[in-house]
């Protein structure tokens, strides 16, 4: 590889893991690009924008590492790309785990993401959480072995207490926060997970509760799991519990290694940590130090990179921190908002740092030295880990002398370096770590080791039909425990029932006494379809949940689906019965009445299946009922009440047809006037008296006089059931998923 002008060399260190590393996660050049819209001076044009920069490293098991930096470093965003949470092609590199490689469905399987936020159900107690978990995620153990695991996961967990209080919300007194957060992580640990994510697990938590939450973390961790987790501001005692530390800026990796060897890192980058100053908190402030400064953090990621001692700070830039902060989010043209240095204006920079390289040569035995080597000698370098996956050639020809002698002296302590200055490293290929959903398998993974990863061939625990009934159960305790819902529409049924009752009994035969009865069947039919708007909240409170449960394939999202409906179903028969045991007798209602309850019953179910299809669209619940109640007023207009079917224009009838109300407000109507009863009576122009029967009332309407129509509108109800439920069942299999873009 040629040599760049002035044939000055760069020395490439390699991140050292321990003799004795049992394994863990390992990540190579993980790179997350997306394209980002500017506009300067008028022209808007796109620009590739790197949110993670080639970062490699790895996690030890059995131990916390702590993903840290100052805001908008990527700590999040470089958690959801181990965890596999980055959607397909926007995320380049590779991971392994405990040496073998993975892919990102595999890992899910094989790993736990505890979200900033706890979604759990608000009136479940922390023992029937957990035990819905076990359910879930031990598969067909026996429910004496589950209730055994929960038990102890409990007492781990220090909520021993708690056991039996519900976990609560803003409207209901619950457990702690502390409490709810260390249920949150049991959930996702019951079935034991080699890998556990957590992001921000101390957010919105005291001191106290929030160094009691990452104590049992740490007890987890040496139960032999990996886990990682990004952590803002940790208090000193939380520091003492962290084990690796993995520091970002930017999306760059500005530091690796134990905590106790911050100091060293600094030291050798010629920054000394005052007296009394966290060494860690230090390594922070100089970094954002660095990022509003004219090299940015460019710089330090080159000296993680190849050792290369950064320039030194003006007075004037070592206190602008503190004098004149830079919000994360203000553009800065010389730095592409510091994500992808090396595109924009980077090459100046680059040549600036290469002539330091004199400088540095001249302590070249110090700089160079690994900030690790004061740790035990356990510690040695890995011959096929991260150099070798950043395209590093391992090389002592042309090193120099003095790096050779103290290679020769202590090889247990130092990396081989390459003599060469290297233009770029390799760009892994976009398939190395992609998502795909039935990617069950990596080539590379053996059935053994498969086996050893929990069986990780099976993607659900449960087979559908028990997995729907566990739903079914949690379902109905969750009503159970909160009936306001069912009770408050239950309750509107019933008295708008008595209203209609009252308000329509005795119709006269005339005209007047037909119109104000299509007036009752037009308004029993609004009445249904509000009735279910209620759900909106409902359903998208519970889809935060479904999102995180379904995450890492707890059951199914058609199980879901078909158990949400089938638990709804005897409630809706229900509200259907007692509004229809009113009206019928007080209102002297004609036709079968077992058709007159079918047709409130099943409208109730379409209304039902359309409003929760909604929900899933939407994001907030605000815009829900925006939505549902846009839609009611275009069903209600051409439903047929307004202008009868026939005297549509032809460019609305199709909004006639795809009005749920059409249906119901038709078949109520054929039920009551399918007959050659008199209804009323009128006179024609000529004084002539004459009767008005039912068939009368259905022609004048352009309604289908024979009685098989009746039931077709059944079906047509139905059809628009089904179909709301299995496009609510898409929307969650396709679109409601956890991750990034």
């Amino acid at each position: 590889m040629a040599h760049k002008k002035g044939h000055h060399h760069e020395t490439m260190i390699e991140i050292p893991k321990p003799m004795n590393f049992t394994g863990g996660l390992e990540f190579s050049a993980l790179t997350y690009t997306m394209t980002k819209k500017k506009k300067i001076d008028g022209h808007r044009f796109k620009q590739d924008v790197d949110l993670l920069h080639r970062i490699t490293g790895y996690a030890p098991k059995g131990c916390i590492t702590a993903v840290m930096g100052p805001s908008g470093a990527g700590k999040s965003t470089f958690l959801d790309g181990l965890a596999g949470r980055i959607a397909s092609g926007s995320l380049k590199g590779r991971v392994s785990l405990d040496g073998m490689e993975m892919s990102p469905s595999l890992i899910k399987r094989t790993s736990a993401y505890i979200m900033q936020d706890d979604r759990l159900f608000p009136m479940l107690t922390v023992y029937e959480t957990l035990m819905f978990a076990a359910d879930f995620r031990l598969g067909q153990i026996s429910t004496v072995d589950k209730i055994q695991r929960v038990e102890k996961l409990i007492e781990q967990l220090g909520l021993s207490s708690s056991r039996n209080t519900c976990i609560g919300d803003e409207g209901t007194r619950g457990v702690s926060g502390g409490e709810r957060r260390r249920v949150s992580i049991g959930v996702d640990i019951i079935h034991g997970p080699s890998l556990l994510f957590l992001d921000e697990p101390t957010s919105g938590l005291d001191s106290t509760s929030a160094h009691s939450v990452i104590e049992k973390v740490h007890d987890i961790a040496r139960s032999g799991s990996t886990v990682i987790l990004t952590i803002h501001q940790p208090s000193s005692r939380i520091q003492l519990l962290l084990d690796h530390l993995i520091i970002l800026a930017r999306g760059q990796l500005m530091f690796q290694g134990s905590p106790k060897d911050v100091t060293l890192h600094l030291g050798r980058m010629g920054r000394k940590v005052p007296k009394g100053e966290n060494s860690i908190e230090h390594l922070i402030d100089v970094i954002q130090e660095y990022d509003q400064s004219e090299f940015g953090v460019e710089a330090l990621a080159e000296f993680v990179r190849t050792g290369m001692k950064p320039p030194p700070l003006s007075d004037e830039e070592m206190s602008i921190s503190t004098v004149t902060p830079t919000p994360p989010s203000c553009p800065r043209d010389h730095r592409n908002q510091g994500h992808d240095q090396s595109r924009d204006h980077g090459n100046g920079r680059r040549l600036h740092l290469q002539a330091s390289v004199h400088s540095a040569n001249d302590e070249f035995d110090h700089s160079l030295r690994s900030p690790y080597n004061n740790l035990s000698s356990s510690w040695t370098p890995s011959r096929s880990g991260v150099m070798q996956a950043l395209g590093f050639t391992p090389s002592r020809q042309n090193a120099d002398p003095k790096m050779q002698a103290a290679m020769s002296a202590s090889p247990g302590s130092y990396y081989a370096y390459s003599s060469e200055i290297l233009h770029e490293t390799p760009t892994p290929h976009s398939s190395d770590y992609t998502v795909n959903e039935n990617d069950y398998l990596t080539p590379n993974i053996g059935l053994n080791a498969l086996r050893s990863h929990q069986n990780l061939g099976r993607k659900f625990a449960n087979s559908f039909f028990p997995e729907t009934w566990m739903l079914m159960r949690r379902n109905f305790k969750n009503i159970q425990r909160t009936p306001e819902l069912f009770l408050s529409r239950l309750m509107v049924l019933t008295v708008m029932g008595i209203m209609m009752a009252t308000m329509f009994m005795r119709p006269k035969a005339d005209n007047q006494g037909i119109t104000n009865r299509l007036s009752f069947f037009i308004f029993t039919v609004c009445l249904f379809f509000f009735s279910s708007n209620d759900a909106v909240p409902a359903f998208i409170q519970e889809r935060f949940i479904f999102v995180r449960e379904t995450s890492h394939n707890a059951y199914r999202a058609s199980s879901y689906t078909i158990a949400g409906l089938v638990t709804y179903l005897p409630f809706l028969a229900v509200q259907a019965g007692v509004y229809a045991a009113i009206v019928w007798k007080a209102l002297k209602l004609r036709g079968p009445f077992l058709y007159f309850l079918l047709v409130l019953y099943v409208s109730l179910l379409s209304t039902n299946s359309f409003v929760v299809f909604v929900s899933s669209v939407v994001p907030n619940y605000i815009l829900g009922y925006a939505a549902v109640i846009a839609f009611t007023a275009l069903f209600f207009l051409f439903c047929g009440y307004f202008v009868n079917s026939h005297d549509i224009p032809a460019y609305w009838k199709w909004m006639n047809k795809i009005s749920t109300m059409t249906y119901p407000y038709e078949g109520l109507l054929m039920n009551q006037y399918q007959t050659d009863a008199t209804f009323g009576s009128g006179l024609t122009p000529d004084h002539k008296p004459y009767n008005i029967t039912g068939n009368d009332i259905l022609s004048g309407l352009h309604i289908s006089t024979h009685e098989s129509h009746k039931w077709k509108n059944v079906l047509i109800m139905l059809g628009w059931a089904v179909l709301y439920r299995v496009l609510f069942y898409l929307v969650l299999r396709f679109a409601s998923k956890n991750q990034r873009k």
